[in-house]
């Protein structure tokens, strides 16, 4: 079954292209205490996420770096992929919410929530503006026990 979940995410996500990784490290969020935990053992879901990587062709790194010598990737953007396929009320849907870091303002936390027998999982990504436009491939939609959260990062082009 943990094989065919990565082919179902895989089959939803398309081949992986070479400005994308894989990126399946979620955080510890401690100890949590559920209503529901008499009644049914929490568990982490199966997820299979990307991270979008890419090239910045800012006027600076068109200057310094051509095709041949890059400028260093940057994220450009992430995909998550969580199966809640054992939902116990399949109408609830999974919600997310972020929260920055204490430590380090750069990053924040990005923790998803669902309900029963599900544990909530959280991911450290980093604290930029979302583009939330369809034309920019956003997408945050539950569907078939498969929750997704596809999202890009703002691109700011200089001007006088």
């Amino acid at each position: 079954k943990v094989e065919r979940t990565g082919e179902q995410a895989q089959a939803l996500m398309g081949p992986a292209t070479e400005d994308e990784e894989l990126f399946n490290a979620d955080i510890d969020i401690g100890k949590q205490n559920y209503s529901w935990a008499d009644k049914f053992k929490p568990r982490k879901p199966r997820f299979y996420n990307r991270v979008h990587t890419g090239y910045e062709w800012n006027k600076y790194n068109q200057t310094h770096y051509d095709q041949d010598n890059p400028p260093p990737k940057i994220v450009q953007g992430y995909k998550f992929n969580i199966f809640y396929q054992d939902l116990i009320d399949p109408n609830l849907t999974p919600q997310y919410k972020l929260t920055v870091c204490k430590d380090e303002k750069e990053f924040c936390i990005l923790k998803i929530t669902a309900g029963p027998p599900y544990e909530d999982i959280a991911f450290k990504v980093l604290n930029k503006e979302w583009e939330y436009s369809n034309r920019y491939s956003f997408k945050s939609q539950f569907s078939q026990g498969i929750f997704q959260l596809w999202f890009q990062f703002k691109k700011y082009r200089y001007r006088r």
